[in-house]
């Protein structure tokens, strides 16, 4: 049965409650919420937060769960079975569109830090930022600003083309201090993502207290776009795989 509830999360956030997972819409900014699938699992060791690609956002929910096919989001329920709460991040009211440059912005930052603080109202777990495409672009921005409310950082299908604002190398990644995953597809054809720039990564963390380069080459059936969910820039036909390697490394960082 679907339900309103409110909750208190540093003012009054709205929810719509079903059996597995909840969508919530948590203030954020004056006058502007923004939404975020929240879904707990008995015994957990930790919580991701998972930022998806493209404009961001998850699709509907339906019959608890996120309806969109962005990687992060079509792997929400093997993220549960790695024994992890999931926090998916959604858009912001006031934008059905986030794009490289709003990513960096002040207040997608501001976003982040309310989406942060009411993650951590619902479990005091420690909080592991995971990104894939676009999203790795906010998950660096909030491990750069807000380090010191996360466990560490998770980076997938990487944007590194210094073209775009905020890829991940023009970053301030020397700031970057938690241990820090960076996941790739060894057959990415996405220009903005190319494998071969991917190492320039590892090169600007510097401080990081571990740090780890995994290419994969797995998965099957690539469809459509280059740069889209379903080709190998979203591990297509190797979701477990891929989560997998994630969970592995959240659970013994550096190993």
């Amino acid at each position: 049965m679907i339900r309103i509830v409110l909750c208190i999360v540093l003012s009054l956030c709205a929810a719509t409650a079903s059996a597995d997972g909840t969508l919530f819409r948590v203030p954020t900014r004056e006058g502007i919420t923004t939404t975020v699938f929240w879904e707990a699992t008995p015994g957990a060791s930790a919580t991701v937060l998972l930022f998806p690609g493209g404009g961001g956002g998850f699709g509907q929910v339906e019959n608890g769960k996120p309806t969109g096919r962005n990687f992060l989001v079509r792997s929400e329920a093997e993220f549960v079975a790695q024994g992890f709460n999931v926090a998916i991040f959604g858009r912001p009211s006031d934008s059905q569109d986030l794009d490289y440059a709003d990513r960096i912005a002040e207040p997608h930052m501001t976003d982040v830090a309310r989406m942060l603080a009411f993650v951590r109202e619902q479990s005091p777990l420690p909080v592991w930022l995971v990104g894939t495409s676009r999203g790795t672009v906010s998950a660096t921005a909030a491990a750069i600003r807000h380090g010191d409310q996360i466990a560490g950082l998770v980076l997938s299908s990487s944007v590194v083309s210094s073209k775009k604002p905020g890829a991940v190398p023009t970053q301030n990644l020397a700031a970057v201090t938690m241990p820090t995953l960076v996941l790739h597809h060894s057959k990415d054809a996405c220009p903005v993502c190319d494998p071969g720039l991917v190492p320039a990564i590892l090169r600007g963390l510097t401080n990081a207290r571990v740090k780890k380069l995994v290419m994969v080459s797995g998965g099957d059936n690539p469809t459509g776009n280059v740069c889209e969910a379903l080709h190998w820039h979203g591990y297509i036909g190797m979701e477990r795989e891929a989560v997998g390697v994630i969970g592995a490394w959240i659970k013994a960082p550096g190993n």
